[in-house]
C-alpha cells in the first residue's frame, strides 16, 4: 500500500534557502506570518558557498533592522567608495560625498550563516537536503509543495502562496505554464577568473581596472582574505592558470604610475564565473511569486545580485502583510511590476559598468570610447554621482 504523505499547513511555502528565501522567511516571521522553507542542498553547502560580497546601504539597513546585523557590523568592511583605474591611474568615487551613503563588504555565505542561525534560534521551519520537489496548484487558492526528505518519506506543504527563491537552476520558474513567461537574455563573450587568496589588501577600497589586456577587479573578503578577478574566456581552462601566472597577470593589469602594492599569497580557491543578463516577465503567476535569481541574473560588475534578491522579498513581504492584515491584494497584484522597475534599472547599471570596463575583442575605436567614458565619469560630479547612487543602491520600495 502506498504510504500517505506527511502533510503540513502554512501560509507561505518558500522553495530555496539562499538569501532571498531566508530573508523572506525572516521578514514574514517579524510580521507574524507563518512560512516553511525547503532546500535541496545541505546546510553546510548553503553556508559555505562563496558568492557576492557587496551589500548596498539599504540591504545593510534591512538586515540590521530585523536583528541579523550584529556580526555583519562587527566583521563587515565598510567602504566609502571605489576606484576606477584606467590609463595607468586610479580615480576615487567618493560615495559619502556624492550620496551620503556607504557599502559594506560581507560575504553572501556569511549573511546566509547569520540568517540560518536566526531561524534555528527562533525554531522556524527550515528543511535541508530534500528531493523530488514539485509545486502544484498555483492557479488555485491552495497551492501545494511536495518533496521527499532524506529518508525518502513523502511530504506535502499546503499553503496560501509559494515563493520561488531557488535560483536560476531551480524548479520554481518551470512550474509556471509554458507561454506565460517572456525571457530577456544577453550572454557576454567573456567571463571572470576569480580567486580567493590569503594575502593583504591591495587597497582600502575596491579597484575596477580597465586595461588593454582585459578587466580586473580587486576586492576584499576580510583583512586577511582577498577576492580578485581577471577577465578571461568563458571556456577558460583553469589548468592553464597556475598561481604564478595569475599573480603576474593581476600585476600587469594594475601597472601605472600609482600602481597599488600587490602582495601575492596562497590562492585557496579558483573558479570561472560566466557573465550574463537574464530577466523573466512577469515575476508572478497565480499564487507563485519568483524572487532573486529565479527571476533575474545580472553580471557581477555592478554588485547587484544579492541586493536585488533582498529588494524582491522586501516587496513581497510587505504585499503579504497587506493581504493578511486587511485582505488587500493590490500590492500582491503589483509585485512583478514593482520589482521589475528596480530589476531593469539594475540590469542597465550592470550592463553599463560591464561595457565600460571590459575589453571587447580587438576594437581600437571601442576602447577609445571606453576611455572617454571613464574620463567623463571620473571628471564630472554629475556622472560620478550617477554611478555612486546606483552602486550604493536605490532606496528600497516602500
Amino acid at each position: 500500500m502506498e504510504e500517505k504523505p506527511q502533510v503540513a499547513r502554512t501560509q507561505v511555502g518558500i522553495v530555496g534557502a539562499g538569501p532571498a528565501g531566508l530573508v523572506l522567511a525572516l521578514l514574514l516571521r517579524r510580521r507574524g506570518i507563518e512560512s516553511i522553507v525547503i532546500e535541496t542542498r545541505s546546510r553546510a553547502y548553503c553556508e559555505q558557498r562563496i558568492r557576492a560580497g557587496v551589500l548596498e546601504h539599504g540591504t545593510v539597513g534591512l538586515l540590521e533592522e530585523n536583528g541579523v546585523g550584529e556580526r555583519m557590523r562587527r566583521e563587515g568592511l565598510v567602504h566609502h567608495g571605489i576606484y576606477l583605474r584606467f590609463a595607468g591611474r586610479s580615480h576615487h568615487i567618493d560615495f559619502p560625498a556624492l550620496t551620503g551613503k556607504t557599502i559594506t563588504v560581507y560575504g553572501q555565505h556569511e549573511v546566509v550563516k547569520d540568517l540560518i542561525a536566526a531561524h534555528v534560534a527562533d525554531g522556524a521551519a527550515l528543511h535541508f537536503e530534500v528531493g523530488d520537489v514539485r509545486i502544484e496548484g498555483i492557479d488555485g487558492e491552495r497551492p501545494v509543495i511536495r518533496y521527499r526528505d532524506g529518508s525518502g518519506a513523502e511530504h506535502e506543504v499546503a499553503c496560501d502562496f509559494v515563493a520561488g527563491c531557488d535560483g536560476f537552476h531551480g524548479i520554481s520558474r518551470d512550474a509556471i505554464p509554458a507561454g506565460v513567461l517572456r525571457i530577456y537574455e544577453r550572454v557576454y563573450p567573456f567571463a571572470w577568473l576569480g580567486i580567493l587568496s590569503e594575502s593583504p589588501p591591495v587597497c582600502e577600497e575596491l579597484i575596477y581596472a580597465h586595461h588593454a589586456r582585459g578587466f580586473a577587479l580587486f576586492s576584499q573578503r576580510s583583512p586577511a582574505v582577498q577576492r580578485m578577478y581577471l577577465q578571461c574566456a568563458p571556456d577558460e581552462d583553469l589548468g592553464e592558470w597556475p598561481d604564478e601566472r595569475i599573480w603576474r597577470e593581476l600585476q600587469r593589469r594594475l601597472e601605472g604610475d600609482d600602481a597599488p602594492n600587490l602582495v601575492p599569497g596562497a590562492i585557496v580557491q579558483k573558479g570561472v564565473t560566466a557573465m550574463r543578463s537574464f530577466v523573466v516577465e512577469p515575476m508572478q503567476h497565480g499564487r507563485l511569486f519568483l524572487a532573486g535569481d529565479a527571476a533575474h541574473i545580472v553580471p557581477p560588475t555592478g554588485a547587484k545580485g544579492m541586493n536585488l534578491a533582498v529588494a524582491d522579498v522586501a516587496v513581497l513581504a510587505r504585499a503579504l502583510e497587506a493581504f493578511y492584515g486587511n485582505g488587500d491584494t493590490a500590492a500582491l497584484d503589483a509585485y512583478s511590476s514593482t520589482c521589475l522597475q528596480r530589476v531593469w534599472r539594475a540590469e542597465r547599471f550592470s550592463w553599463w559598468m560591464t561595457s565600460m570596463l571590459h575589453r571587447m575583442d580587438a576594437d581600437p575605436f571601442g576602447e577609445r570610447l571606453q576611455l572617454a567614458e571613464l574620463d567623463y565619469v571620473t571628471s564630472s560630479r554629475a556622472a560620478s554621482q550617477s554611478l555612486a547612487e546606483n552602486y550604493v543602491g536605490l532606496p528600497l520600495p516602500v
